[in-house]
């Protein structure tokens, strides 16, 4: 029987063509703007945590801050060693500086960053060392004259292949590269891009080009086994000691939590996506109402065909089942043409702001069957109508 009411309700589409094209556009419209937020909106947390990630995961990044007008105060490698050595569940701490510079290689100039840090650096900042080899203690120790590339400049002034090994200048300071770093996604401070970066030992930029053995920033990686907040709080003791703060003043530092970041990201998008899509799932209401109007509109075209089949013997239920099938039928081609739509404006719109295409089976899954539902909900109030009819009152119909 299920059968014969499925060709009955695609015949009747079928003959009205155009119209029931027309009535699902709202169906359509909705499943398609329900879907495309969603994707875009996870595409945008997943941008996002790419850009955390390649700040380390479980990990602190700890700045000097100027506090009531006065500059900040840089740290030193006493307050790294006491970070490391004296708070529990930190597995280790690094500092950095960096400075603007020009590198020269092959006749070329390109204008880049000079960042200092050592393996413990990388290591903090899931910095990956895809070609060549990273700095040794002994050559961090002694501040050679070693560097190691972010692949912007070596698409820049390098020749392909011809890397490792070569020596290079960056101002006035000669050094041979011995490395090239894997891509990154995030930026490394004041919208800089991180692979547009030249990292050498950190004593090496104190010594060479910013002429002091200060300490621009630190970053602390903590076994994820340890509460975060516990260490979070113990950094804050010891530094507030360390720099003579007293009880009552502000701190002269600021600490970032990449964890924290994450999980406000994490919040934000969710509550973003969320709310466009409930925006955008208003559409489909008012497609499931316009299913309703359309559904009315056939049972009084077709009140007399009701009759002659209520007359031959068909029961309520079957003329109640025929009329919410085709509710269905009409909500799900609906529902499937707005996720084929979806696709496809995904996939451009993702390419178009430079977002990662992340497709979702759930999302889509639960968009057609939502389809399905709108349509026994709204179709079910027009089928019950045409089960009511009189056969004698149908027949008389005009």
């Amino acid at each position: 029987m299920f059968g014969a009411t499925f060709l009955l309700a695609l015949r009747e589409i079928r003959r009205h063509l155009l119209r029931s094209f027309l009535t699902t556009l709202g169906i359509i419209i909705g499943v398609a703007a329900v879907i495309t937020m969603v994707t875009l909106g996870r595409g945008l947390t997943a941008n996002v945590q790419e850009d955390i990630a390649g700040l380390g995961s479980n990990v602190f990044i700890v700045f000097p801050e100027g506090v009531d007008e006065r500059p900040p105060s840089p740290f030193d490698d006493a307050d790294i060693v006491a970070v490391e050595q004296q708070i529990p569940g930190v597995t280790n701490a690094a500092g950095s500086a960096q400075t603007s510079a020009t590198a020269f290689h092959n006749g070329q100039d390109w204008s880049t960053t000079v960042q200092g840090g050592d393996a413990g650096f990388f290591s903090a900042q899931s910095i990956e060392v895809v070609e060549g080899r990273g700095f040794s203690a002994e050559e961090s120790a002694r501040g050679d004259a070693v560097c190691i590339l972010g692949p912007k400049i070596v698409e820049e002034i390098f020749i392909e292949g011809e890397v490792l090994g070569e020596q290079m200048r960056i101002g006035n300071v000669s050094c041979q590269v011995i490395g090239v770093i894997d891509e990154r996604s995030s930026s490394i401070g004041g919208g800089q891009d991180a692979n547009d970066v030249v990292f050498m030992p950190l004593q090496t930029v104190q010594r060479r080009f910013t002429g002091s053995a200060n300490v621009q920033f630190f970053v602390v990686k903590y076994d994820g086994s340890y509460s975060s907040a516990s260490i979070q709080q113990q950094l804050i003791d010891l530094l507030r000691e360390r720099r003579v703060i007293q009880d009552g003043e502000a701190n002269n530092f600021n600490i970032i939590d990449t964890a924290d970041i994450n999980e406000t990201v994490n919040t934000v998008t969710g509550t973003m996506t969320a709310v466009v899509t409930v925006i955008a799932a208003i559409s489909l209401l008012v497609g499931g109402i316009g299913i309703m109007n359309i559904m009315l509109v056939s049972v009084t075209e077709r009140t007399r065909e009701i009759g002659i089949r209520l007359a031959i013997g068909a029961l309520a239920k079957e003329v109640r089942m025929q009329f919410l099938t085709e509710a269905v039928v009409l909500c799900c081609f609906g529902g499937l043409i707005g996720i084929i739509l979806a696709f496809g404006l995904s996939v451009l719109l993702a390419g178009a702001i430079d977002l990662p295409f992340v497709f979702d089976p759930v999302v889509n899954t639960i968009s057609f069957v939502f389809s399905a539902i709108m349509g026994m909900v709204f179709g079910y109030y027009p089928a019950h109508q045409a089960s009511k009819l009189d056969p004698i009152d149908a027949l008389r119909h005009e």
